[in-house]
């Protein structure tokens, strides 16, 4: 077992200066008689709408021990944005990414996405992905979630000893309504249209909820649902130097999501509750990538008129004479769903509180098959022009940028190296219980102590299809029609189910990939002690968290000379840590708060690290170059960080804030990803053998990528959060904040050589404006953040620099009657580009592509426009 480590630095002493500073504060607040604060003295908001939602928010940060900001909704479905993840992003030191043109995934002060804890409703919620290119992490996917379902959001950014541990940018605690908190018979509906300005279609959106409770109002259900169906079209540019050098690509997607959640409450004593939640959560993602890849350099003639410091030519004139393209399409059929049961309790006596909770949540996902149809496509006349690669976006400006199936060299047929299946799993038993005592020690009143015991198992597989007769068929089979694409290119437009159903046609079976298989399974134990004290002027908590995770993983093992084991091999590891914390809020004057905190806090490694496999993404997958070996270790240590904040928070007119926060990340150890180019392991590649050779030399067919994790150490975070809003009688009113972020680490600690700190952003801006009076609300929000690291190395995207990008937003409603609301949404009225580039300095280990401020992904930009009407009664 790996024993407990504490960093003796500032920030660590630090946290023992406070502790013993509001000890002192107690014994001398006990020495005169504490003021209670009674909860009538909080104030009661009766109005409804934006300004009541923004209200709501900020009475929950004002009264809060610890650091934290909120997103409210106080009428079913007037959540702030069409996306939970959106309104997350309006709140100082959020980051959104927005992969595949929804808000999925956040990153809290610098720190990213994957060092983010969500919990529902207090528990976890098991997740697989569908996408076959991402790997299997602990993040949560917010676009599942539909907002009508969630009351409020909370963002714990400091920690206390009651919360369950994993974030070390922070912790997202997502809370969905109750029957006893609505009117019995409490009815939604809600339906909306959907328009994307690059899909060019028009999609449905439904919701509903019903909640009743009995005449005692100690008995209740809520049955709340939702489904929406979206034509998502994504266009862009890709690139890959070692075979195709730049694609322009159309990525589709049929998805479909559908959500129920079912809540029971059961008082019945004013002292006893019960409640029982049932969430499933579904989505049908079947998707197909349609790319023609461009050769400028590797066929034909052509002249290079310009090279980056990488050596890459970035402008090129290429004459026609021996031009070739080919163009393909992977269709993969995809799916999620989650199902959660959640079985809760509360017992309140005159001297202790007794809670718990007990559930399981399982997800089952990934792709169920995925297929490939290509072939060469134009003549080599079609290809002559100009290829530009100098600026933030490639241009292409060549003979012909419209192709269709008539234009294919040739019949077309599944290709049978490419079929196979991923199916992953992933399930979690848990159960916590907490006891809370009222005491008169001094200032201390009440002692709070808990345990929670949490069973995790994960499962990824990689089946490879067992083949039988192909047969081929004219291309008008499987692409109907023309359909946009990048850099201003028409291409084919694939029929999906056709796809689909040939390939399934010559599938006899599937057998074992053993570099695909793997199993994880994680025990955590966790105690904590938290004492709660108030005083004239002062209130907070202070207190300490045991953690213990024994893990084990089963794989099969890789041999030296590239053969795998026919047996089962188990690797197991174990570690410990005790995490103290203390959150302060001193209350100056009645409107007047300084804040402060410091905490030890813990981030799990990703499943995907912890897998002991050694996968090889890239064997056999008709791509020469992207021959791959990653390895993952149940040896990691979790990410480690003592942290630290101080703010002044001054609350005005009712309604107005006014707060400016420091805070400081001094992580002690990070996992990251080392990799080395060009090795041999054994194993020869197909594709390689086809192409006569790889970047090892001519002849040399066993040339991988070798990629594994590890431990890194150092690294600091350090940023300031600025906000400010209000709002005025005449109904009009504002919410402005910035975040700076200085988020470093060596840059020896990434294969790119980019010393900071994936998905951190040194700058965030949010503006917001609205309107509200009587029947009428306006919102006109801003997003913007500057430049950061993308690193899923060693997946195919790779690590690069995704710039700088703002998104402007516009909700109206209008209410009709008093039961009837029309609803209007714009997103991304800009209809802002997504640039991704390669920032790599020259020598590090990372392919051309990434180097030198190669333009490596671009997608264009899409604007999304909702039209609603919801009933409630």
């Amino acid at each position: 077992m790996r024993p407990s480590t504490f960093k003796k630095s500032v920030l660590a002493t630090n946290i023992a200066l406070l502790m013993s500073g509001a000890l002192s504060v107690s014994a001398m607040a006990a020495e005169a008689e504490a003021e209670t604060v009674n909860t009538d003295n909080i104030e009661k908001i009766e109005v409804r709408g934006l300004r009541a939602s923004m209200k709501a928010s900020i009475n929950a940060k004002r009264f809060s021990d610890a650091v934290v900001d909120a997103v409210t909704a106080e009428d079913i479905g007037k959540f702030p944005d069409g996306d939970v993840g959106e309104s997350l992003a309006r709140i100082p030191g959020v980051s959104v990414s927005r992969q595949f043109g929804q808000g999925q995934q956040v990153s809290i002060r610098g720190a990213s996405s994957q060092l983010t804890r969500t919990l529902l409703n207090g528990h976890s919620v098991a997740s697989t992905g569908w996408f076959d290119q991402q790997a299997i992490d602990r993040s949560f996917n917010y676009s599942l979630l539909p907002p009508e379902m969630v009351s409020g959001i909370e963002v714990y950014k400091s920690s206390q000893a009651d919360i369950t541990e994993g974030g070390i940018g922070g912790t997202v605690i997502v809370q969905t309504r109750k029957p006893l908190d609505l009117d019995a018979n409490t009815v939604f509906v809600s339906a909306k249209g959907d328009y994307g300005t690059v899909s060019e279609a028009t999609d449905p959106a439904l919701s509903g909820l019903y909640s009743w409770k009995n005449d005692s109002e100690n008995f209740g259900i809520l049955v709340s649902a939702a489904s929406s169906q979206t034509e998502y079209q994504r266009n862009g540019i890709e690139t890959l130097l070692g075979w195709g050098e730049i694609v322009p690509t159309t990525f589709q997607q049929d998805r479909e999501r559908t959500a129920y959640n079912v809540a029971a409450q059961y008082r019945p004593t004013d002292n006893l509750e019960f409640g029982l939640t049932v969430t499933s959560l579904d989505l049908k993602a079947n998707n197909a990538n349609t790319s023609i890849f461009l050769f400028p350099t590797q066929q034909g003639v052509s002249t290079c008129n310009q090279t980056n410091a990488a050596g890459v030519c970035t402008d090129i004139t290429h004459t026609g004479e021996g031009g070739f393209a080919w163009a393909q399409t992977w269709a993969r059929e995809a799916e999620m769903s989650s199902d959660t049961y959640d079985l809760d309790f509360k017992y309140e006596a005159d001297n202790f509180t007794l809670e718990g909770r007990v559930g399981n949540t399982s997800a089952d996902g990934g792709t169920s098959l995925t297929s490939n149809y290509g072939n060469s496509i134009g003549q080599p006349g079609d290809f002559a022009g100009r290829y530009d690669a100098t600026g933030e976006k490639i241009l292409i400006d060549i003979a012909k940028q419209s192709f269709d199936a008539g234009d294919f060299n040739g019949q077309l047929e599944t290709a049978g190296w490419a079929l196979k299946q991923q199916p992953n799993t992933d399930e979690e038993t848990y159960a916590q219980i907490d006891l809370t005592v009222p005491v008169d020690f001094g200032a201390i009143t009440s002692i709070k102590a808990g345990v929670r015991y949490a069973d995790h198992d994960v499962t990824q597989e990689t089946e490879a299809a067992i083949v039988g007769d192909i047969l081929a068929r004219d291309a008008s089979e499987y692409y109907s029609g023309t359909m946009s694409a990048g850099a201003g290119f028409t291409l084919p437009k694939p029929n999906f189910d056709a796809m689909i159903r040939d390939a399934k046609a010559v599938v006899d079976g599937f057998t074992r990939d053993k570099s695909g298989y793997g199993t994880l399974n994680e025990k955590n134990l966790a105690a904590y002690a938290m004492a709660n004290f108030e005083g004239e002027g002062i209130r907070g908590n202070f207190g300490l968290r045991f953690i213990s995770t024994d893990i084990e993983s089963d794989y099969y093992a890789l041999s030296d000379s590239g053969q795998f084991a026919d047996e089962l091999s188990t690797d197991k590891s174990s570690y410990s840590d005790v995490l103290p914390s203390i959150n302060v809020a001193f209350d100056l004057t009645p409107d007047l708060i300084l804040r402060t905190s410091a905490a030890q806090v813990i981030s799990r490694p990703n499943y995907a690290e912890l897998f002991a496999t050694s996968t090889l993404p890239g064997l056999n997958d008709g791509t020469p170059g992207n021959e791959k070996l990653n390895r993952g270790s149940v040896a990691l240590d979790p990410f480690k960080a003592t942290q630290a904040d101080v703010s002044l928070e001054w609350y005005f007119g009712g309604e107005g804030l006014a707060s400016v926060t420091y805070f400081i990340k001094d992580v002690s150890s990070f996992i990251t990803t080392r990799q080395k180019l060009n090795q041999q392991i054994g194993i020869e590649d197909n594709n390689l053998i086809e192409q006569g050779g790889s970047a090892c030399g001519v002849g040399i067919y066993d040339c991988w990528t070798v990629s594994e994790k590890y431990n890194a150490n150092g690294g600091r975070i350090e940023g300031v959060e600025l906000q400010l809003q209000d709002s005025f009688d005449s109904g009009l009113g504002y919410s402005v904040n910035y975040t700076f972020a200085d988020a470093g680490s060596p840059s020896e600690n990434y294969p790119d050589s980019v010393g900071v700190f994936s998905d951190s952003s040194k700058h965030t801006v949010n503006l917001v404006g609205y309107y509200e009076m009587d029947s009428f609300n306006a919102r006109l929000a801003y997003n913007w953040r500057s430049e950061y690291m993308m690193r899923e190395l060693p997946g195919f995207y790779g690590n690069r620099q995704h710039e700088d990008y703002g998104s402007l937003d516009l909700s109206m409603n209008y209410s009709v009657t008093d039961w009837m609301d029309i609803t209007f949404e714009a997103v991304n009225l800009t209809e802002e580009d997504s640039i991704q580039t390669g920032v790599a300095p020259l020598d590090a280990e990372v392919i051309p592509e990434f180097k030198a401020d190669y333009p490596v992904w671009s997608f264009d930009g899409e604007a999304r426009y909702k039209v609603g009407v919801s009933l409630r009664f």
